[in-house]
């Protein structure tokens, strides 16, 4: 009797012993993680289901957080929209819903599922639908066929991302200007161009608060970009002239440097771009310590929205982005000077129409910037053609124009595809989930 009783005590101490050690397991504890992390996302969609919205617009983000940034800078424009046209912000993952909830009090849907996505589309009276990049989940909301379907991108650009042949999928496509009309000629075959509809740049039309302090000191802003997706388009200066800049522009007396990177260089995994970063941050630092007055200092700022920080600036120097393109539309007055990293002056000149108006930082003239920069300060010669190539990119509009032109061809594409819906009836959906 006492074997057995030792028996089962020694059972019962393996088995407890075995349920610990599985508890402890890092697998046990993902599991655990994955569970609760599904529980509160299914508490999200509940909350974020979409029930109470009654809206005309929707406004499609199937990415997460770290390109929230695309979707971002639309949100003043859509937030003016919605008292034209009431907008809804349909997310599909939960880090995105976080940084929607923290920017703004539009209504936001929480659809993480195709078929729960599909019904909220037919139970609603949606009649168009804005897209702000070609993320792979598009085309699960472009299978609604009675929404008007628009791409509006997240910037105007020369950089090759900025023309998709996916733009053949959407209806309409709201580009800046002429620019834009070539760049996508250039780039498709077989594309219908009456699917452009020019609107200007909408989001540069938006009241920002000054986020550059003035100071006494001439400001010179390096805003370059980040390396990109792909070799085809890496337009960053960083890692190929980067600390070069810095230097030369940390000898202009009376000057203060502004080194505004992208975003993403902060968080770069590319070696040569970190080792870049780093050595300008140091650079940085150093020039500083001999500069008593604060406001002359040279500032770091790797976070903040530079559209408002471009009335401070006296000159820029950046790359093929849309960086360049923006300060060419809100300040047409004041000198740019733009990078080339693979040195082909006569393509970039065809790609990037805007470089014919703005000296460029290449191998061939890397050595010469300090000079550049001291006669860019004192006599600008582009002037004349910035004012020309600011009218091919964005029309002869001022600021506050694009903003009409964006809520007119919204209105239109309402009450056409409004007018079409009276005789127009399906159920049909013909789509992949590919739900994660």
């Amino acid at each position: 009797m006492v074997c057995v009783s030792l028996e089962r005590d020694i059972e019962m101490s393996l088995i407890r012993k075995t349920a610990l050690w599985a508890l402890k397991s890092s697998a046990w504890k993902n599991t655990s993680k994955w569970i609760r992390g599904t529980e509160r996302w299914n508490r999200l969609e509940d909350e974020y289901d979409g029930s109470y919205v009654k809206a005309e617009v929707v406004v499609y983000f199937g990415d997460r957080s770290s390109k929230f940034y695309q979707l971002e800078q639309w949100i003043p424009v859509l937030e003016e929209l919605h008292k034209e046209h009431r907008v809804v912000i349909v997310v599909r993952k939960g880090s995105a819903l976080t940084s929607v909830l923290e920017t703004t009090r539009l209504p936001v849907v929480f659809k993480r599922r195709f078929d729960p996505l599909q019904t909220f589309y037919h139970a609603n009276d949606f009649k168009l639908a804005l897209y702000v990049n070609n993320g792979m989940t598009n085309f699960q909301s472009l299978s609604f066929a009675p929404m008007v379907h628009v791409h509006i991108n997240h910037g105007e650009s020369d950089k090759l991302s900025m023309v998709s042949n996916q733009a053949k999928a959407y209806d309409k496509v709201f580009i800046a200007g002429e620019a834009a009309v070539e760049r996508h000629r250039r780039a498709l075959i077989d594309f219908d161009e009456s699917q452009l509809v020019r609107v200007g740049r909408p989001q540069l039309d938006i009241e920002r608060p000054l986020e550059l302090a003035p100071s006494s000191a001439r400001t010179i802003m390096y805003a370059p970009t980040w390396e990109g997706e792909n070799d085809a388009n890496n337009y960053t200066s960083v890692d190929r002239f980067g600390p070069q800049i810095v230097e030369a522009a940390l000898q202009i007396p009376g000057a203060r440097l502004i080194y505004k990177p992208h975003p993403r260089v902060e968080t770069s995994k590319d070696p040569d771009v970190v080792e870049a970063n780093a050595r300008i941050l140091d650079l940085i630092e150093a020039a500083n310590v001999s500069i008593a007055n604060e406001t002359q200092q040279h500032q770091v700022l790797m976070q903040g929205d530079i559209l408002g920080m471009f009335d401070t600036v006296d000159l820029l120097i950046t790359d093929i982005s849309s960086v360049g393109l923006d300060f060419l539309y809100l300040h047409p007055d004041k000198p740019l000077v733009l990078t080339d990293r693979r040195g082909d002056t006569e393509s970039l000149n065809a790609e990037a129409p805007i470089s014919r108006a703005a000296p460029l930082i290449n191998d061939e003239s890397i050595g010469s910037v300090e000079s550049l920069l001291k006669e860019m300060l004192v006599r600008d010669s582009s002037a004349e053609i910035r004012h020309e190539l600011r009218r091919h990119y964005f029309g002869d509009g001022e600021p506050g124009s694009s903003t009409v032109l964006f809520t007119e061809a919204v209105s239109r594409l309402i009450a056409d595809r409004t007018a079409a819906l009276q005789s127009y009836h399906t159920e049909s959906v013909n789509a992949e989930a590919d739900d994660e």
